[in-house]
């Protein structure tokens, strides 16, 4: 995760790793707030899929998205903080299914998402 470029331009840290887990953080600027005053849904989903990488590629083998769903259930504004949390549901030889969750800094929950990856062998 040290070259994802994305996540540095965002302001995302990288809080935890860990076998099939991953934590992570951002701050809301007015750079990532859409037209309605509101922080963008990109942002949102950028900060589940940089969990979502750290979480499925932890455990060695490259992991590559095959598809990511995500409901957004509340808006937040500048200022909010925001952490992402990715739990491995279900891992075999070659594919992961992930949930991440998006919470603002009183705990309401955000946004879900869940994702699957392909593994591929080297």
């Amino acid at each position: 995760m040290v070259n994802d470029a994305l996540a540095k331009h965002l302001g995302i840290k990288l809080l935890e790793v860990k076998p099939g887990y991953a934590k992570a953080s951002i701050k809301i600027t007015k750079e990532l707030l859409n037209a309605a005053g509101v922080t963008h849904g990109g942002t949102i989903f950028s900060l589940a899929d940089v969990v979502f990488g750290a979480a499925s590629n932890s455990h060695g083998p490259l992991a590559l998205a095959m598809d990511v769903s995500i409901h957004f259930l509340k808006t937040t504004r500048e200022g909010a903080l925001l952490t992402a949390t990715a739990n491995e549901d279900n891992l075999t030889r070659k594919t992961g299914l992930y949930r991440m969750e998006v919470k603002d800094d009183k705990d309401t929950l955000i946004a879900i998402a869940e994702g699957s990856v392909y593994r591929i062998d080297k």
